[in-house]
């Protein structure tokens, strides 16, 4: 059986992308792998082993195309609203809140926030599928 362990991202500035994470999501570096061409830091949080890998790509200093097949990142919190309200102050870019419904059935509540790099995360609320 497999075992997902982390996904990826391309990152154009180390510093601010961790400082994003951490604050947004409280990720904290796990690991940071320095290679000539290129730096991997590993983030993740208390409540799980699974990582998100920031690739920073040394010299690069264009943004990244993200490219029409990239969709999002998706996390799950425990008070939604109260998320909303500290991503608002903590002045990260964060879209309106969606109640996503199939038909009557409440599928999630959610935001998306985007990262320094353009990069969309789903914000959704423990609840629905996402119990």
């Amino acid at each position: 059986m497999a075992k997902l362990v982390h996904t990826m991202i391309r990152v154009l500035d180390e510093e601010r992308s961790v400082d994003f994470y951490r604050r947004a999501f409280g990720l904290e570096i796990a690991d940071r792998l320095d290679f000539p061409d290129f730096t991997l830091v590993y983030m993740r949080g208390e409540a799980v082993a699974f990582e998100l890998e920031l690739t920073i790509n040394k010299g690069r200093t264009e943004p990244y195309e993200l490219g029409d097949g990239y969709g999002h990142l998706a996390v799950v919190v425990d008070d939604l609203d109260a998320e909303y309200q500290r991503f608002g102050a903590e002045g990260l870019t964060i879209g309106k809140l969606v109640d996503f419904k199939n038909g009557d059935t409440q599928v999630a509540r959610f935001f998306f926030a985007t990262d320094p790099d353009g990069y969309k995360i789903e914000v959704i609320g423990r609840g629905g599928r996402f119990g």
